[in-house]
């Protein structure tokens, strides 16, 4: 994680260990901190209510990216070798329809090296790098067919926190249509299907864009990214980015789902593209072009999302805010609570 001023204590229980289904309540019932974001104001609710917050006329911009089982048990074998050992391969980032930037969790790979996945998917590692821990390797199947061995093989990245192999259906949001993401964009995961049509009913836009998540944490933390080292790829359809401005244009409200649609929006602006790379690092310092409001987990001490949290509302009242939370006992992290500043 990049250091950042956010620091606080963050109680253990309420690191959220179980998705909101396994402790009894519906996806869309999970509890809901709302922030007003000239005020600091807070008021508390629970999600399913959203619709009692959002207006007619304004929209609502979801990523879609779909979850990959990123984690991946592998046999490395030298050139020319007929003996290999057991490795974990953890998918970083996708470069191409058949090379990933990963993480291999074992000493001494090299380039040339190959990956035995199974008997159908393999992999040679092609390069790698000089300032992270990070390597490329290419697979020996691209596209769709690279996909489904991924799924068929792979398991969802979990953290400390997760005291339970939870299936990779529990790391999906229900939209979720464009598979790409290492780790799931959380911040959707408490929409059910019944609240997007009760907003839509109500004369609320939703759009749909993407940006595919890296992985966050590369086991050691002398390899800690900054902000700025963690490129993620973006898209938003041309039509979608029609409906936002002439949203905005009219007076409505633009509200990202999660840090994630809030980095392709302004990324669109900043590199005047709506497909690509960004880099962009959102903080108390910059001046937000679109989004007017977020929906969003809670996150942990020192994350830059909180960073990216102060561009929304002033660090002071987020820290007021975050005070509440914990004397409240909301749960933090993807199975966890909502926090919707407006």
């Amino acid at each position: 994680m990049a250091k950042t001023a956010f620091e606080f204590y963050l109680p253990p229980e309420l690191n959220a260990s179980h998705p909101p289904e396994r402790r009894g309540i519906r996806r869309d019932h999970v509890r809901m901190m709302v922030m007003d974001r000239k005020t600091g104001a807070v008021s508390h609710d629970r999600f399913f209510h959203l619709v009692n917050y959002i207006q007619a006329g304004d929209i609502i911009v979801l990523n879609n990216s779909r979850t990959v089982p990123a984690i991946l048990k592998a046999i490395s074998r030298k050139v020319n070798s007929h003996q290999g050992e057991p490795v974990e391969v953890r998918l970083a980032k996708r470069k191409s329809e058949d090379t990933w930037e990963v993480l291999i969790v074992a000493e001494d790979i090299i380039p040339g090296d190959t990956l035995e996945f199974s008997p159908l998917l393999s992999a040679i590692v092609i390069r790698e790098s000089n300032t992270s821990p990070l390597m490329e390797i290419r697979f020996s199947l691209k596209g769709t067919k690279l996909l489904n061995a991924i799924y068929s093989l792979g398991e969802p990245v979990r953290y400390e926190y997760i005291n339970y192999a939870w299936d990779l259906d529990y790391y999906q949001t229900v939209f979720a249509s464009q598979p790409g993401s290492v780790e799931m964009p959380s911040a959707g995961r408490a929409f059910s299907w019944e609240l997007l049509f009760k907003l839509q009913r109500k004369g609320v836009k939703l759009g749909f864009i993407q940006l595919h998540t890296g992985l966050s944490y590369l086991l050691d933390d002398k390899w800690e990214q900054s902000p700025t080292e963690n490129y993620e790829e973006y898209h938003i359809e041309p039509a979608t980015m029609d409906l936002i401005l002439k949203t905005k244009a009219a007076g409505g409200r633009v509200i990202a789902v999660g840090t994630t649609a809030v980095r392709a929006l302004e990324a669109a602006v900043v590199n005047v593209s709506l497909s690509g790379w960004t880099n962009l690092y959102i903080n108390s310092d910059y001046s937000l072009k679109i989004a007017d409001g977020i929906i969003t987990g809670f996150h942990e001490p020192k994350a830059s999302h909180l960073d990216m949290l102060s561009a929304f509302v002033s660090p002071h009242h987020l820290f007021a805010a975050y005070e509440q939370a914990i004397q409240n006992r909301y749960l933090w992290h993807e199975f966890g609570d909502i926090n919707m500043i407006l």
